[in-house]
């Protein structure tokens, strides 16, 4: 049978992944569809856990792999892994050219493929925009997303109308809800166990999760770091440490966190964490702590306390289980204690995730395959009013 359309898929983290694999798995599924799978960035690098390993295991097949990230951890680093990312993305969109690219988020990188699809007269479908976190770099690669973008696929009505106040047509904006919260619905997460021999400690008792990105807005992207690994240092119950994402002052993140492993025996670092571990895990803990948009997202759907610390995650819709902080130890230590307390576990019982309801990745699949083709996509109305939000 001859397929209607081809769409092309862009990843490049294990934390876009978790949030493209079930939109992707229905896509690849859908009869009408080719589905063409490009991976790059922290994925194909040996430092970030390898973890294009982890997508062709789960019988994904990758089209094109793409190398980019500078070794330099700095801010010219990120530039320089712009700049070779846009030469690799613009190669593999030539050779493969799709009806279709979808992207997602907001990270630096994804400027990459949106100016090559740009270039070469490829639309764009982009998730999760309309979002604000006013502490990153994100906040305007996430904007600029949107008005390179062609379909708008958000998660939730405030970022749709945000959307539709930078002057894009209703028509092209779908609220999805966030895809990454289908894994409850729709994976079978890893039990107790399994959770326990990944991450290597016993759940018992249940441990505070660590999600601590550089905050790239501000001039020194660990200021903020230092205070709260100081005060996490302190934290009376055990701890598991993520990743960073790969931005500037990852490695000052990275030695932070290991420097508390060394001096704890109930502290570890994962430098991949699996994102169906990932959610067995949040499944299991105490509470989440650090600037992750995981704490202003995801837990809401397990009812999990989370401390947002600083800056980074600011202006974002979020749930009562979020405590937000300032990036100072005695706040932090607080929140922490507040955190963990059952009282305030009690006040979560019930909670409604504003993020969605485990159904986006249907809705984002309806609007890829059926949204029209060729110029009625590509040109986009000029005459549209921008007013404010």
């Amino acid at each position: 049978m001859t397929t209607s359309r081809m769409i092309a898929a862009v990843t490049t983290s294990r934390a876009d992944w978790g949030h493209l694999e079930w939109p992707l798995r229905l896509l690849e599924a859908h009869p009408e569809v080719d589905l063409r799978l490009l991976v790059g960035g922290a994925h194909v690098e040996a430092r970030f856990g390898n973890t294009i390993d982890a997508i062709e295991r789960t019988g994904f097949q990758v089209d094109h792999r793409i190398p980019f990230l500078a070794e330099d951890d700095s801010d010219r680093g990120m530039g320089l892994g712009i700049g070779q990312a846009v030469t690799g993305f613009t190669e593999a969109l030539a050779e493969v050219r799709p009806d279709l690219l979808l992207l997602i988020a907001d990270r630096f990188e994804m400027l990459a493929p949106a100016a090559a699809a740009l270039a070469l007269r490829i639309p764009i479908a982009h998730i999760e925009g309309g979002e604000i976190s006013e502490g990153a770099i994100d906040q305007q690669v996430r904007d600029a997303l949107t008005k390179m973008s062609h379909l708008h696929l958000v998660p939730t009505e405030d970022a749709a109308a945000r959307v539709i106040a930078m002057g894009e047509e209703s028509w092209r904006v779908t609220v999805s809800g966030a895809p990454s919260l289908d894994h409850v619905r729709r994976s079978d997460l890893p039990d107790r166990e399994a959770v326990e021999t990944a991450i290597g400690m016993s759940l018992d008792p249940s441990p505070i999760v660590v999600a601590f990105h550089p905050v790239t807005m501000n001039r020194d992207t660990t200021d903020e770091a230092e205070a709260f690994f100081s005060a996490i240092a302190k934290a009376p119950r055990p701890i598991v440490f993520c990743f960073p994402n790969a931005d500037a002052g990852y490695t000052r993140v990275i030695e932070l966190s290991q420097a508390i492993c060394e001096e704890r025996d109930d502290a570890v670092l994962k430098v991949n964490l699996d994102h169906l571990v990932y959610w067995g895990l949040l499944r299991e803990a105490a509470m989440l702590a650090g600037n992750s948009s995981s704490g202003i997202m995801e837990t809401a759907s397990l009812a999990l306390p989370t401390l947002n610390v600083g800056i980074r995650q600011q202006g974002r819709t979020r749930s009562p289980n979020v405590i937000d902080v300032p990036a100072k130890q005695s706040a932090i230590a607080a929140g922490m204690d507040e955190a963990l307390s059952p009282s305030f576990r009690a006040t979560l019982q019930g909670l409604v995730n504003p993020y969605g309801d485990g159904f986006a990745a249907e809705r984002i699949v309806e609007v890829l395959t059926t949204c029209p083709l060729g110029d009625r996509l590509r040109m986009k109305d000029s005459a549209v009013s921008i007013t404010s939000s």
